[in-house]
């Protein structure tokens, strides 16, 4: 069985399994329909592989198989055994999504491409497949250029890649864990509840809890909020900016980045100080304004 199929039947799996939890146990109620948001996150990340494929055909797996092949990267000069070597690799690659993410939050050219995945209005699962086609790149090119650094073994690559989509769409879910397991659960892995206080529209919380799978790297770095501000059913999601059925728009969405900044929209996310928003118009399930 190839690469390709063990990670699309992978993410098939766990996608069938987060959409059952987020409808037996749901956090928030939605705002817009399930099948208007959900057409469009599924074709952005149809646009997303398409394009990966275009581009990066070899991804991060093949760039560990070439390292692997010629002997490169620092693991390999220091002769570790390969479960050093891949548990290293592992962790290293955790944090360079880390790293990856809050970067997205900080340099205006990244934040302008990152701000169409926090522009969606409701958080669930598809919503950590909503990345434009040119963060995919970005961050691919800056996987392989880690990968190929260290070289780090292609099976934690593939690993660390599986369990990272994996991870996403857990912590993007709208599920509600019992608050005693989501305690424990979060001094290790980023839960539901911890990620979603990043998806804030008030900026000094969408400014932590950057992290997708280890938990620890908020913590050490000082980006952690432990709750949101208005509480998970009355905090308000996405961006201020764009607090409207924009959002939902399979073309509006692919050509945010490539809009004018309004003088009221930040550069970066976190650049002006916290305001209390007003209660917007939300919009109910059947698609009508409210």
């Amino acid at each position: 069985m190839s690469e390709a199929t063990v990670r699309l039947l992978l993410f098939l799996g766990i996608f069938a399994t987060m959409a059952l939890f987020e409808l037996a146990l749901p956090r928030r109620e939605l705002i817009f329909s399930r099948a208007r948001r959900w057409t469009t996150n599924l074709a952005i990340v149809a646009a997303d592989t398409a394009v990966l494929r275009i581009v990066f055909p070899m991804a991060a797996v093949g760039v560990a198989l070439w390292a692997e092949a010629g002997g490169y990267g620092l693991f390999a000069l220091a002769g570790l055994p390969l479960w050093l070597a891949g548990l290293l690799g592992f962790v290293l690659l955790d944090f360079a999504v880390w790293a990856e993410h809050w970067a997205s939050h900080k340099i205006p050219l990244l934040w302008r491409i990152h701000k169409m995945h926090h522009a969606d209005r409701d958080i669930d699962l598809t919503t950590a497949l909503r990345f434009h086609p040119l963060e995919i790149v970005i961050s691919m090119l800056w996987k392989a250029a880690i990968v190929l650094a260290f070289g780090i073994p292609p099976v934690a690559v593939l690993v660390f890649e599986v369990v990272l989509n994996g991870a996403a769409m857990f912590n993007h879910a709208n599920v509600r864990l019992p608050l005693a397991l989501d305690r424990w659960l979060r001094l290790v892995l980023v839960t539901p509840d911890m990620h979603r206080v990043h998806h804030s529209v008030i900026r000094a919380e969408t400014d932590s809890n950057y992290g997708f799978n280890l938990a620890l790297w908020d913590r050490i770095f000082g980006t952690y909020t432990d709750q949101p501000r208005e509480g998970h059913e009355g905090m308000t999601i996405g961006l201020a900016e764009y607090q409207d059925e924009k959002p939902t728009g399979i073309l509006w969405s692919l050509a945010l980045p490539f809009r004018p900044v309004r003088r009221s929209e930040p550069a970066v996310a976190g650049a002006e100080p916290d305001v209390t928003l007003p209660r917007v118009a939300s919009v109910k399930t059947d698609g009508k304004v409210a």
